[in-house]
Order: C-alpha cells, then structure tokens, then sequence
C-alpha cells in the first residue's frame, strides 16, 4: 500500500506549512517592535504594563475573527502573545498571594499570561511591601468579594503604604471544585477552609451529607492532607487540581453561581486614561456637622458615579475614619480633578490611590491554556 497522502490533503498540508511560517515570520516581527517600545518606555520613564492599552489590543484582535478559530482558543494565544510580548519589553516580576494556584493566582494568569516571574506571597502585607521596595513590577491583591464584603487588610496598608498604587482591578469568578485520588462515593472526610465550607454548605448537604467536614487552615493545607489521608478529599480551585496532583471529583459546588472575587493590581504608578476609568480614593474626614454630605456633594452636582464606599478606623487617633471610595472616571478628567480638589477642603487628608481601566462583563474572562482549567 502506497504511503503517499491523497493529492487534495497534500495539498492542504503545504499550504498549512506555508501559513505556519507565516504565522512565526509575523509573531518574530512582533516581539521585534515589542523590544522597541520597551526601549521607548524606558526612555521615557513609563511603565512596561499599560492595562487600558494591553485591554483594547487583546479586545480588537477577537474583533478580527471570523469566527472560524474557536474563540477560546483564539482567548489563549492571544493572551500567551501578549504576554510573551510585554515580557520582552522588559522581564517581569509579578507578585500575588499564595501558595501556588490560589484564586489569586489564577487571577494573576489571566491578566499578565504565563511569560512573567510570578512570586507567591503568604501574607497581603507582604505584596505591598515588596512593591514599595521594588522587588516586584506588580502585585495582585485581593479587596473585595460579593459574597464576603470587604478585604479589610487590603484596605487598610493602602494608608499604610502612600506609595502603592491601583493600576488595574480584575474580577475573578470563584469556583470551587471537590478534589481528591479516590471515586467520590468512597469520600469519607473533606478537609479545607471554615469560610470555603460556608461557600459550598449547600451542595455539602445535599450530596455528601454524612461525610465529616474538617476545617484546616487553608485550601492548600486541605489538598495536602487529601492526598496523605485514604479516602479523604478537599475544596479547591480548577488549576489547584493540576498543580497537586488531585483529580476534579465534582465542579461548581459553590452554593452561590456569581460569587465572585475582585483583585488590585497594584504597582508604584497607576495607569494613563482609556476612556472608560475607575478612580479610587483614600480620606479622612473632619468631624462637623453634615461633613459627608458636603463631601459627597461636590461628585453629584458634576454627575460623578460612586461605585463604592467604605469606612474603616483611621488606626491613627480614636474615633477617626478612613473612607475608600471608587468614583467612575480618570483622575485627570477635568471633573473628577475639580471634585476632587472641592472635597479635600473637608478633609484632613486625601489620597489618590489610583485611575484604572474599569471592568466590565466579559472582558477578562480569559480562557487558560491546556491543562490549566
């Protein structure tokens, strides 16, 4: 029998190889103009990441498609070139809080791709202080869940560190999965985090009813003890199955579907203005009658959106509040600028913790590479 391959697929294949070569002639002269704007920005001063920018390169080249190359996929090397891209502008260090594949991992993947140093942090404190010392680009910071309220440790070392600032925020949807090596009608004991099992009580309960629930003092601490102790699972994220070598028992046992965590990416600078900007502020009021009124007042007669705000203890004198608040637009915006100046005449102080791209539905929802879920 003849090896030779039918004509027509032979002739599908050497065009497949030209478009191959193509495809990495383009891709080399890309990461040749990368190097040059790295030089560009280096010269200037300018930070190596722009989010509103890397946002709107990633957004119009999904704009190109057809269709006929699954999104998804398309999602995956788009972000892997962009990624490759920026690293070669210059190498990053991009710092989040571990251990490796937390949530805050995952969102840290899909904003900056897998080119970059990542460095796994175990304390929150420990991310502001290695942007503060330059021992990292970048940090990923968790500040906020919809189901959980506030980070208030977050909160609280932006006034520690006057610094550090916001230039991109991610919303990240949290997903848990019920991990393990055994059949899931063989688990006897599930081990993770006290507020994980409140996240997944209900699908606990209905499934797994008689299987004793011990509370350690991480999901990690959880996955270790899963693969040491027979018959026994934990509660943990998609790329945390693949890093510790458990299989995926059961997916999306979060009792709430949109539960979802928002992340800081936080950086010595912020961001320039992309059209369509959150800026978030840090404050401390004076104490007089109607002060927040008069506070607030000068963002509703321009028509400035607040998106969110929450006070906290000053830590600094007794009875005195800090107030973060996220205002939609950019620092720099004329009317932003001048409600700004307007309220800090209120204020014992206030602090511009940064202007960034705002997010909306559907922009990160980047797809992760094979084997990574």
């Amino acid at each position: 029998m003849s090896n030779e391959a039918p004509a027509d697929l032979s002739a599908h294949r050497k065009e497949i190889d030209a478009i191959d070569r193509e495809l990495v002639r383009l891709l080399d002269r890309r990461a040749e103009i990368a190097r040059e704007v790295g030089r560009a920005k280096a010269t200037k001063g300018s930070l190596t990441y722009d989010s509103g920018r890397h946002r709107a390169v990633f957004e119009r080249a999904l704009g190109y498609s057809s269709g006929a190359f699954p999104r998804e996929g398309l999602q995956v090397v788009m972000r892997e070139v962009l990624s490759a891209c920026l690293n070669l502008q210059k190498p990053l260090k991009v710092a989040y809080l571990g251990p490796t594949a937390t949530f805050s991992h995952q969102a840290a993947l899909n904003e900056f791709g897998s080119a970059p140093e990542f460095a796994p942090y175990e304390r929150i404190r420990d991310i502001f202080q290695a942007i503060h010392q330059g021992w990292a680009d970048y940090g990923v910071v968790p500040v906020e869940n919809s189901t959980g309220g506030m980070v208030h440790e977050t909160l609280d070392l932006f006034i520690e560190f006057d610094a550090v600032r916001i230039c991109h925020e991610i919303l990240l949807p949290i997903q848990h999965s019920l991990l393990g090596l055994y059949p899931i009608d063989q688990v006897t004991a599930i081990y993770s985090h006290p507020q994980t099992f409140k996240q997944c009580s209900v699908w606990l309960n209905e499934h797994l009813p008689n299987v004793e629930l011990h509370e350690v003092t991480s999901t990690v601490a959880g996955m270790r003890k899963a693969k040491e102790i027979e018959n026994a699972a934990a509660i943990g994220s998609h790329i945390a199955a693949e890093q510790y070598g458990l299989r995926i028992l059961a997916r999306g046992i979060e009792d709430n579907p949109d539960n979802t965590t928002r992340f800081l990416v936080i950086a010595p600078a912020d961001t320039p203005a992309c059209g369509d900007d959150k800026t978030s502020i840090m404050f401390s009021i004076k104490d007089k009658p109607g002060v927040l009124f008069l506070l607030l007042k000068p963002f509703a007669d321009r028509g400035i959106n607040l998106s969110q705000i929450e006070s906290r203890p000053s830590k600094r004198r007794a009875w005195e509040y800090v107030f973060f608040v996220d205002l939609l637009g950019h620092r720099s915006d004329e009317i932003v600028s001048q409600a700004v100046a307007e309220m800090e005449q209120n204020c014992h102080w206030l602090r511009v913790l940064g202007s960034y791209p705002r997010h909306r539905e559907g922009r990160q929802k980047m797809a992760l590479p094979q084997g990574v879920e």
